[in-house]
């Protein structure tokens, strides 16, 4: 009887630890060196937050999250090839949080291949979007919508001569689609727009352009490398025109990037302010940031923050041991989830989650202000 119940006894504790170990495997490539880097970090931090929080309360069905990153330098190519390392040989069960167009474009048949979701892309861009793509799921507002109330709220305040600078990818000319609406839908005609190439922007060459329109407002779309350093020539010339740039640089990283440049730089957002308290997601991001010895909240790392917790809802309604095809299906599952203040919805011709855009200004004190 005392060896039965020895022999139990252990392999209950075997059992432990195999539950302790166990792991649900998710993948992400991103840039996490290269132009967008400083949002990258942003949203892995936020999304990092969370997942934390989760395992150190046990995790999803007893299972925790690993989030397996790679660095794919905002290359498209990288982009495809660790995704098919992530998918083929670590056996990830979704894909997360990848950031560019032409990034996510190009993963596409390989998400169909896998029957494999993509959560949380860091694109706004309608290709993405429609027609509805089975395995790809936003969370956030696109890119159009961004730049439809930009221009509304430029010409409320007065702001009438409008030029814009779009970087030369599916990304840039999927935001010029919704410029082009919104100038249309407020009656307006833009005094310039200019192309940068996405390489090598020739920013002596487009600031002169832009000297020469003389805009009140410039719109400018870019990474937040290249934005900064256009924000930088064209001050340098003694420019003093407002500019707006679109929430893939809503990040601290950008404010620093842009250094004493900083200031009344215009940043649209797909979330709420980091201090609205009245969003209870917001309040609990706080609290799991203080908690966590970190400060610092940004409107990505609140993307971040958001796109864990619906993968985690996913996880917990995919059941226990979940599937790729599995997680498909819950995600399809999402009827007005609230998110703490936000609802989302997913159904299996909408995959769009959210709507939400706001303007936000950069202070004195280096801070995103609503």
């Amino acid at each position: 009887m005392k060896t039965c119940r020895l022999f139990f006894s252990a392999l209950a504790g075997i059992s432990m630890a195999c539950a302790a170990h166990a792991q649900i495997l998710i993948g992400q490539s991103a840039g996490y060196t290269g132009p967008i880097a400083a949002s990258v970090k942003d949203a892995a931090a936020g999304a990092k937050l969370y997942f934390d929080s989760v395992n150190a309360k046990g995790g999803v069905h007893g299972e925790k999250i690993e989030l397996i990153t790679m660095d794919d330098k905002f290359d498209p190519k990288l982009t495809l090839e660790n995704s098919r390392v992530l998918i083929e040989e670590k056996k990830v069960l979704a894909l997360f949080m990848n950031r560019g167009t032409p990034h996510t474009e190009i993963i596409m048949p390989l998400l169909a291949q896998y029957n494999i979701a993509l959560l949380a892309p860091g694109s706004g861009a309608m290709v993405v979007r429609k027609p509805v793509n089975k395995q790809i799921f936003n969370i956030r507002a696109s890119h159009q919508r961004e730049a439809e109330k930009a221009i509304a709220q430029l010409k409320t305040v007065g702001v009438l001569r409008i030029a814009m600078v779009y970087v030369d990818d599916s990304f840039g000319t999927d935001i010029l689609e919704g410029a082009k609406r919104g100038f249309e839908q407020e009656q307006l005609k833009p005094v310039a727009i200019l192309k940068a190439d996405r390489a090598k922007p020739d920013l002596v060459g487009i600031v002169a352009d832009l000297n020469k329109a003389n805009p009140q407002s410039i719109l400018w779309v870019g990474t937040s490398a290249a934005v900064s350093d256009g924000i930088k020539t064209l001050r340098a010339t003694g420019s003093v025109a407002q500019v707006l740039t679109f929430s893939n640089n809503a990040s601290t990283g950008f404010i620093k990037l842009l250094g004493d440049n900083a200031r009344g730089v215009i940043v649209s957002q797909v979330f709420p302010s980091e201090r609205n308290v009245s969003y209870s997601m917001i309040r609990e991001a706080q609290d799991i940031a203080k908690a966590a010895g970190q400060t610092d909240l940004s409107p990505i790392v609140l993307e971040g923050y958001a796109g864990a917790k619906v993968l985690v809802e996913a996880l917990r309604r995919a059941g226990p041991k979940p599937t790729r095809a599995g997680i498909v299906k819950a995600l399809d599952s999402f009827r007005k989830y609230d998110l703490g203040g936000l609802e989302l919805t997913f159904t299996p011709d909408n995959h769009s989650g959210l709507d939400y855009v706001e303007l936000s200004i950069i202070g004195a004190d280096g801070k995103f202000k609503r």
